[in-house]
């Protein structure tokens, strides 16, 4: 090969440095590798500290959302209130039925429902109202299958509106409550004139609900379900517009 000029800097190159003290660099790693062992214990010993297990420090029990004095106080307030003698043990247990069987979730029970709007509500209800099946037990349980989780307040600061809405309810669910063989009787018996004559109430009844006369039933239904969501109480609506569409909805199906 020949002479490169391009290669020519002038001045001497220097040679790479290699290191030959081989025992130094592996005292260097040992130390390094100690180190880190001592630096891992340390943190599994903060880890330990910083995680309690349960039977170190036990948890503090959660109180519950509804007490036993709360519910038997509330029952007291509402034995007060004008009305409270027409309410009925009997029909307020069929309406807290009734209420359940119009709800989102038929299925579930009072305790499976209140759960389900705020854990633990349910089971502390039933809790605190464990006993006899009193009238005053069973308007409080009335008043949450009303009103769901809003029921606290309306107990709380208005038991003269839960007793009149208890009242509305109990005397409506009475008075329209008619066997299937009653039904038949009555449509049978019923002129053709009179079936298909636009009654004012029921057409009222479809303008609260949107809907036009001769809507079916199962169009009655998706509307009630859909204002039900739009207008509970728990859902940002509030208790009157609510009301308005469950009596509508009864109304109609009646």
């Amino acid at each position: 090969m020949g002479f490169d000029p391009r290669r020519w800097s002038g001045e001497p190159r220097q040679q790479p440095r290699v290191t030959s003290n081989v025992d130094a660099l592996l005292a260097e790693n040992e130390a390094l590798r100690r180190e880190v062992r001592q630096l891992r214990r340390r943190l599994e010993l903060l880890e330990q500290r910083t995680v309690r297990t349960p039977w170190q420090e036990p948890k503090q029990a959660t109180p519950p959302r509804v007490s036993r004095a709360q519910a038997e106080h509330w029952g007291e307030q509402l034995a007060l209130q004008k009305g409270w003698s027409s309410l009925r043990q009997a029909g307020l247990e069929a309406l807290i039925e009734t209420l359940n069987r119009s709800s989102f979730h038929p299925q579930l029970s009072l305790q499976q429902r209140l759960d389900r709007l705020l854990p633990g509500l349910g089971h502390d209800l039933l809790q605190a109202l464990t006993g006899p099946p009193t009238k005053k037990r069973i308007a409080v349980l009335a008043a949450f299958a009303l009103y769901g989780v809003s029921a606290i307040e309306w107990l709380d600061d208005d038991p003269q509106r839960v007793v009149a809405e208890l009242r509305q309810r109990q005397e409506r669910s009475s008075s329209g409550r008619r066997t299937r063989s009653d039904r038949r009787r009555t449509d049978r018996t019923e002129s053709g004139s009179r079936r298909d004559a636009r009654d004012p109430t029921r057409l009222a009844a479809l303008e609260v609900l949107g809907l036009q006369w001769g809507a079916s039933r199962e169009a009655i239904k998706q509307a009630h379900r859909r204002l039900v969501k739009q207008h509970h109480p728990d859902l940002g609506g509030t208790a009157e517009n609510f009301r308005r569409v469950n009596e509508a909805y009864q109304r109609l199906v009646a």
